[in-house]
C-alpha cells in the first residue's frame, strides 16, 4: 500500500495540473478574442466613415461593369451587408452603389449592345431581384439626373464575369449609368 501511495498522488498531482493547464489556456483564449468596448467602437465609427463617404475612384475591376467605354466620372459608395467589426470568424458582404457620367456615344453603344428597355415596361415578378432606381443611397441621388428615363437590361445585369451580383440601369439621354452590386 505504501507504493500505491506515491502514485496516486502522481496521478493525481498531474491531472490537478492539467486541469490547471486547460483552464488557464480558455482564460487566456477568452481574454484574446474577447470584445473590448474601445476596439469596437473605433472599428464602427470606421466603418460608418467608408460607407459615407462618396468616392471618385475608377471602378476596379473594370470587368465587373463592362462596357462603359472611357467613361467621365463615377461616384460610389459602399456598405456592409453583415458587421465587419464582429470577433466570428467568416468574411462580411459588401453592397456597392454608384453612378458613371458616361460618353454619348458609350452610353448609345450600351443601350444596343445589352437591349436595355424602358424600365417603366419591365415584369418586376420575372426580375431576379428588387431593386430599383428609386433604392439609389441619399448621399449619391444628387448625382443622378432630374428628369431621368431609366432603362433596364437582364442581360447586361447577368453578363459575366462577376463575383458580384449586378442590377443596372441606363439613361441614354443625360448618359448616366446607375449600377448596384452586391456579394454572393
Amino acid at each position: 500500500m505504501k507504493t500505491r501511495r506515491p502514485l496516486l498522488v502522481a496521478v493525481i498531482g498531474a491531472a490537478a495540473a492539467m486541469l490547471l493547464a486547460v483552464v488557464g489556456c480558455i482564460a487566456a483564449g477568452f481574454l484574446l478574442i474577447g470584445d473590448d468596448p474601445a476596439d469596437t467602437r473605433t472599428c464602427q465609427e470606421s466603418v460608418q466613415v467608408a460607407a459615407a463617404k462618396v468616392r471618385t475612384d475608377h471602378w476596379d475591376p473594370p470587368e465587373e461593369l463592362p462596357d462603359l467605354g472611357d467613361y467621365q466620372e463615377i461616384h460610389w459608395q459602399l456598405h456592409a451587408s453583415g458587421n465587419p467589426c464582429s470577433r466570428m470568424p467568416g468574411p462580411t458582404d459588401w453592397t456597392y452603389q454608384g453612378v458613371v457620367k458616361l460618353r454619348p456615344e458609350d452610353a448609345q453603344a450600351l443601350a444596343k449592345r445589352y437591349d436595355f428597355v424602358p424600365w417603366t415596361s419591365v415584369n418586376l415578378a420575372q426580375l431576379p431581384h428588387d431593386s430599383s432606381p428609386a433604392d439609389v443611397w441619399p448621399a449619391l441621388a444628387p448625382f443622378l439626373p432630374g428628369e431621368s428615363r431609366w432603362l433596364h437590361s437582364r442581360s447586361y445585369n447577368e453578363t459575366a464575369p462577376s463575383p458580384r451580383w449586378r442590377v443596372a440601369f441606363l439613361d441614354v439621354e443625360h448618359q448616366t449609368l446607375l449600377f448596384m452590386l452586391n456579394d454572393h
